[in-house]
């Protein structure tokens, strides 16, 4: 049997996931970003990386396997708040010269939107974002009959505020009404507009918007469009002409010039109406013919649910990356991803509540001497080499790649992808690093070997100058745990990319763009 999900069950899921992130009802739920996979052209590892990554990058997978690929792929995380989201719908911009589609009850495959050839309204062009960042809804584009049956190039940009439906400009008309819905604020231009998209106001009904919404009533008639002007009626204007069907009230006000019905406006809305029917008849009138199609608003009227008028059934997530601990600034990343609710480190059960967390071991190191003249600034790890160490008993290393490398507080950072079980210089076993005196070998090292500083504990380190400088890890014995349990959460979305390189003085801006 035919069957759709309809973009309302896209609509309802947008607005589920909002209300999931701001915890409202019964769910609350911690969603973080991350930033992921600093060496995606390591192919030496099973599953990781990909000779020629930057110039042809994958696609994601969606599997158990690459779940784990992906947990085992993050560097940090970065929490988002109630004002790190927002719905958001297309962008169509207000330019002067162009012909918008208008709002219509009845786009649909066999009926579509005659400038965009759409086939819902939501893929039409019916509402506009202006240069004031004003979002109007397009109630008239100058349709007319005969001249205008498609509508007719917008002329004069809407500023009006008002809770009215208005042509743009009060001296001159070009045949568009605007209806007001909402001013993007200050806040959500930074985060949330883009070439492609602006946002929709999070809390519809809110003091900000209130009066639009408190405006809206239901069934209330805006529009009527002629099909057919008919022939031998009497030139005049006819006020009060009945709007018929299933709703009250409404009445319009017919103009014939030369036999020909040339206008027909809504003088009073009326409300309640799902139908609404014309019949010409007014005393003196004469002529036969006419056709109108009355323009049906959406439930609730113009203005009640913006969510539902607009179609806003995607969500975009900002994640600003700036300077915190937690954020290892030297390495590159090539994968965007948010999980939602992982938990703290050790634990399967209690869902991390950080605003930043680091998903990388660290090692405290030092040079293994007791000469004052070598210090950690005098060796390099260089980012993404293969570090080593023996771990337990003589048999057993532990195996992982330099996420960052601080010579001045002899800080390593570094990463055990879920592949390095698979190798078998690795024994086809993956162990963690440990902090004990068995130093940190690597190949490609510049300086002197240095070993974990099994004497550090705690989470800062003072520099010769005084400086005091706060590692974001907890370290006990030279070593720190991530503060993250590996595998622990669902990663609802992943994006693969070229790599960007990150540095000390550089801040990520992340959007992204889920869409129901």
């Amino acid at each position: 049997m035919p069957a759709i999900i309809t973009d309302q069950f896209r609509i309802l899921n947008a607005e589920t996931f909002a209300k999931s992130v701001t915890g409202i009802g019964t769910t609350s739920n911690f969603y973080y970003t991350f930033l992921a996979h600093p060496n995606p052209e390591n192919d030496d590892i099973e599953e990781y990386g990909v000779n020629g990554w930057p110039n042809n990058v994958p696609d994601p997978r969606d599997s158990f396997e690459q779940e784990n690929v992906y947990h085992g792929s993050m560097l940090f995380l970065n929490r988002i708040g109630i004002n790190d989201f927002s719905r958001i719908i297309p962008r169509v911009n207000w330019s002067a010269g162009i012909t918008y589609d208008m709002y219509r009850h009845d786009y649909d495959i066999s009926n579509s939107a005659p400038q965009t050839s759409a086939k819902t309204l939501y893929d039409s062009r019916y509402y506009v974002v202006t240069s004031e960042f004003k979002v109007y809804l397009c109630i008239n584009n100058g349709t007319s009959f005969p001249d205008f049956k498609t509508g007719r190039p917008s002329q004069f940009e809407p500023r009006f505020v008002s809770n009215s439906v208005q042509k743009a400009n009060d001296s001159v008309d070009d045949g568009y009404r605007w209806k007001y819905l909402y001013t993007i604020t200050p806040a959500d231009i930074v985060k949330f507009v883009t070439e492609k998209f602006i946002p929709v106001p999070n809390n519809w009904g809110d003091v900000a918007t209130a009066s639009v919404k408190n405006a809206a009533v239901r069934g209330a008639l805006q529009t009527i469009i002629i099909k057919n002007p008919g022939s031998g009626y009497t030139a005049g204007t006819y006020n009060d002409i009945d709007i018929f069907g299933d709703g009250v009230g409404g009445k319009c006000s017919v103009t014939v010039t030369d036999g020909q019905v040339t206008s027909i406006t809504v003088s009073n809305p009326g409300r309640d109406y799902t139908r609404g029917v014309i019949n010409f008849v007014a005393d003196g009138a004469g002529g036969s013919g006419a056709a109108f199609e009355v323009i049906i608003p959406p439930k609730g009227g113009h203005g009640a649910d913006i969510y539902r008028e607009l179609g806003a059934y995607r969500v975009m997530v900002h994640s600003k990356y700036d300077i915190a601990d937690d954020f290892a600034a030297q390495n590159n990343f090539s994968r965007i991803g948010i999980v939602r609710n992982p938990t703290e480190y050790g634990s399967s059960t209690a869902i991390l509540n950080k605003n930043t967390a680091t998903s990388l071991g660290a090692l405290k190191l030092k040079p293994n001497t007791t000469d004052p003249g070598i210090t950690t600034a005098g060796t390099t790890y260089p980012l993404n080499a293969e570090i080593r160490q023996i771990v337990g008993t003589a048999s057993s290393v532990a195996v992982g790649y330099v996420a960052s490398w601080d010579r001045d507080t002899g800080v390593l950072r570094y990463y055990q992808p879920v592949g390095l079980s698979t190798l078998s210089n690795n024994g086809f076993k993956n162990f963690d690093f440990e902090g004990t005196n068995k130093p940190i070998t690597c190949v490609s090292i510049g300086g002197s070997t240095l070993i974990p500083d099994t004497n550090f504990v705690g989470t800062a380190v003072t520099l010769s100058n005084s400086d005091v400088r706060n590692l974001g890890q907890t370290f006990t014995a030279g070593k720190a745990n991530p503060e993250v349990e590996k595998f622990s959460g669902d990663i609802i979305y992943i994006d693969n990319r070229a790599p960007i390189s990150r540095s000390e003085s550089q801040k990520e801006e992340v959007k992204i763009v889920v869409e129901f």
